[in-house]
């Protein structure tokens, strides 16, 4: 039976909820993957010592980000083609290829060298799939939203991910409360992962009644896979941009959130108090999302950007060097509250502002490829700054990292450009160009 056609006017809570489902999945399999990084490590990357094993576990976390633009150009193009519902449904069979591979590998005990390679098989698969998940979740939903509320309709995509953070982090406790150490580390980490897993027939049945978007169905005839690949390399300006874009979102999202866990045991926190800062800050997060969003509904998404990029480059060292200099659990809580009003307030702004910009035609997988270009540098937080805190000594360096990913961001705002015809009076809250015929104007 094919799905009933979308109403312009009314969208229910029911439909942001089917189309934000499978990035929930998506972002929960990612955090597990960072909250029980040791012990993975441990379970498939043998080594001399802790840190090694840890170490070639964030490498295969940040592995699967490199899959991204791969699976951006492909399944964003696809997507661009086929219709935002059909796009939805594959990256959604994909990922579920991921989450179980990781599921139902044996160790390294039982497999030897073919248990690391399984799993990093499994993060390519789902790397591949996230390259455009996001990206088709946004663009569906800036596409359904009403005039005017487009920032808000389009949050919910960031408030879904941070809902997976706190059922992550909250499973995690629980885990950490019943099992040992050496339960935890031989198969408890396997739970949360299994949970994952019984959720994929429910996201297939909530997506498979999903209504294809009105704007994609009244486009002219979608241009074949050579068509999209031109037009997207006339918006490569737009692109490069949108990658600046994203930059502070990936590099602070994994910082506050996927690292923070094993940033608390390098600062010799406890662990169970570690999983309940990250369940504050998805809080935290799901709380400024939405307000933000409908804020720059209001006063224009380049307001909110520079403000946030400005305070993110002048008080990430300085919060983490008065972080590390007496670690507790007190200051960690102050310290990820303050970035993540500072990531979820950019955040709500930025991926709006980025389906502004890419043109229609090339929408979905344009900004898919911008936002994984920038997810396969930010991706890598995790195991960069751990890298980087074993080489230099400095616990607080990870804040040089997030003032870095700030400055790109915040030039990359102020070289965006807009499309012809595209109402540049945000401040009234009229979102994005709706008639489908806005053209690339390149970054300027």
């Amino acid at each position: 039976m094919a799905p009933e056609k979308q109403s312009e006017r009314t969208v229910s809570a029911g439909d942001v909820v089917r189309i934000a489902s499978g990035n929930f999945l998506e972002m929960y399999d990612f955090m597990v993957f960072g909250y029980f990084a040791a012990a993975i490590g441990q379970a498939f990357f043998p080594a001399g010592d802790g840190t090694s094993a840890l170490l070639k576990s964030l490498a295969t976390f940040g592995a699967g980000f490199l899959m991204r633009p791969l699976g951006a150009l492909v399944l964003g193009a696809f997507t661009d083609r086929h219709g935002r519902r059909a796009g939805l449904l594959l990256t959604l069979a994909l990922m579920s290829v991921g989450i179980v591979t990781l599921t139902v590998t044996p160790g390294y005990a039982m497999i030897g060298v073919l248990a690391p390679v399984l799993v990093l098989l499994g993060r390519l698969i789902q790397g591949f799939s996230a390259g455009a998940e996001l990206g088709n979740v946004s663009v569906y939903l800036a596409e359904i939203a009403p005039p005017g509320r487009t920032g808000f309709y389009v949050s919910w995509q960031s408030a879904s991910q941070q809902v997976a953070v706190i059922v992550a982090a909250l499973v995690g406790v629980a885990l950490s409360t019943l099992l040992g150490p050496t339960q935890l580390a031989a198969w408890g980490w396997r739970v949360p992962l299994a949970l994952g897993c019984l959720l994929v027939p429910l996201l297939f049945v909530l997506r498979r009644h999903l209504r294809e978007s009105d704007e994609f169905e009244k486009r002219a005839a979608p241009a074949d896979l050579a068509t999209i690949m031109r037009q997207l390399w006339q918006a490569r300006g737009i692109v490069a941009a949108g990658l600046g874009l994203v930059l502070m979102t990936t590099v602070s999202f994994y910082m506050i959130t996927a690292y923070t866990p094993t940033f608390g045991k390098l600062l010799h926190l406890p662990e169970q108090a570690n999983l309940w800062v990250t369940a504050g800050v998805g809080a935290s997060n799901l709380l400024w999302l939405p307000l933000m969003g409908a804020l720059s509904d209001r006063i224009g998404r380049k307001p909110i950007l520079i403000a946030c990029t400005v305070l993110m480059l002048l008080t990430a060292y300085p919060a983490m060097a008065w972080l590390t200099a007496e670690p507790s659990v007190v200051r960690l809580i102050a310290v990820e509250l303050w970035l993540s009003a500072l990531y979820a307030s950019y955040n709500s702004a930025m991926i709006v502002y980025l389906t502004e910009i890419v043109p229609a035609e090339v929408r979905a997988s344009g900004f898919s490829l911008a936002y994984s270009l920038a997810t396969a540098v930010g991706g890598f937080t995790p195991f960069l700054v751990t890298w980087l805190i074993g080489l230099t000594g400095n616990r607080a360096v990870p804040g040089l990292w997030l003032s870095a990913a700030a400055l790109i961001s915040l030039v990359a705002i102020l070289a965006s450009g807009r499309r012809p015809g595209h109402r540049d009076s945000l401040a009234q809250g009229l979102g994005p160009d709706r008639t489908g015929q806005g053209t690339a104007t390149g970054a300027r």
